[in-house]
């Protein structure tokens, strides 16, 4: 009789991926890989319950969900756009870094698993105009934290002393602390 790793076993059952040789990310305790897809280049883009991890010159990193700001799949290609957070009193704004294009050789499930999860870190959103501009006002859950978080993503051209204040009030009066 053949035994399986009771780990392995439930992690077939739930059509759970392995992780691939070769990655150097650590996982948190309780973060559960979803979907692994190869790159060209031998490595792959693991999606796990609190991010998507990419190879990088340092090692593989993790985008949180709520640190995605777009993600398009397309011709073989995610582009992926990761907001980098400045704290704003109990909440944060967000400045996108620049689109970084994850191509995959075989995507399996990875576009669908990152087009859920990305959508599913959103709990509510709205603009509000603001001088100069606006802003999207955005709460998301956070991979491994209870609560959630005021992200605020400014337009174009809007004062960004208003924006911190705005912002910094609006997480106030929702009641969250300190991100």
């Amino acid at each position: 009789m053949i035994r399986l790793n009771p780990l392995k076993a439930i992690r077939r059952v739930l059509g759970r991926d392995d992780l691939p040789a070769g990655f150097t990310g650590e996982l948190e305790p309780d973060e559960r890989v979803l979907a692994v897809a190869p790159m060209p280049d031998g490595a792959s883009c693991v999606v796990t319950t609190w991010g998507i991890w990419t190879p990088g010159e340092d090692g593989a990193h993790r985008v949180g969900w709520h640190r995605v700001s777009k993600a398009v799949w397309g011709a073989g290609v995610i582009a992926l756009v990761e907001a980098d957070e400045e704290p704003a009193g109990g909440a944060v704004v967000l400045t996108d870094r620049p689109v970084r294009r994850i191509r995959l050789t075989e995507p399996g499930r990875v576009p669908e698993v990152v087009q859920e999860r990305v959508t599913a870190s959103i709990r509510s959103r709205h603009h509000r105009e603001l001088p100069g501009g606006g802003a999207w006002f955005v709460q998301r859950k956070v991979p491994g934290r209870d609560g959630v978080v005021l992200q605020v993503r400014p337009d174009p051209g809007t004062d960004p002393a208003a924006v911190r204040q705005v912002a910094s009030d609006a997480a106030a009066a929702l009641g969250l602390g300190a991100p």
